[in-house]
């Protein structure tokens, strides 16, 4: 589907190139000399290079046709990460390259998002918030609570986050999948 140059936004997915990039950051631009401008930083999907690119406004750009489907994740076996559609119940494989390092925030039944292209699945989008458990922290410097520093922690899922002094281990917080930053204490 063809679009607008001015018209593109962060998330979309663009067929560019002969290949499929995923929009990261756009400014529009509109100098005192010349057209006006969008400068769109893009990252393609298969060889995760990025790219930065300047499109006029009278430009048009073919934009993805992407398919999104809610599924439930199930387990991790030697092909892949396994999830169920919860539409129709089928499961599917899917590569543990799509998702990279967000796999370790996947527990069982936990519902995502996944955005096929040609019938392929491209992108696995996680919940914006997903609650952890601190297994380790460091213990508390008595008087460092006046500054806002922070602290490394490693989390039930293995994974190492900043944490603020006040968290001990034991505590459940909530973090944001798609920065893997804390937000609060549950």
């Amino acid at each position: 589907m063809k679009i607008n140059a001015n018209e593109i936004k962060v998330g979309m997915l663009l067929e560019y190139k002969s290949d499929l990039w995923e929009v990261l950051k756009t400014q529009h631009v509109k100098p005192g000399k010349g057209g006006a401008f969008n400068q769109v930083e893009m990252k393609n999907l298969s060889s995760g290079t990025k790219l930065n690119e300047r499109f006029r406004s009278s430009e048009n750009v073919e934009k993805a046709m992407v398919e999104e489907l809610k599924f439930s994740y199930l387990y991790e076996d030697h092909s892949g990460l396994v999830f169920m559609n919860l539409s129709s119940f089928e499961q599917i494989s899917v590569g543990k390259k799509i998702i990279g390092d967000k796999s370790l925030l996947l527990s069982e039944n936990l519902e995502v998002t996944i955005k096929f292209h040609n019938e392929k699945p491209i992108f696995i989008e996680l919940p914006k918030h997903i609650d952890c458990e601190i297994i380790s922290t460091d213990a508390a410097i008595k008087g460092q609570t006046v500054s806002s520093s922070y602290k490394p922690a490693i989390l039930n899922n293995k994974l190492k986050v900043q944490v603020p002094p006040f968290i001990n281990s034991g505590d459940k917080i909530t973090i944001d999948t798609r920065t893997l930053e804390y937000i609060k204490k549950v």
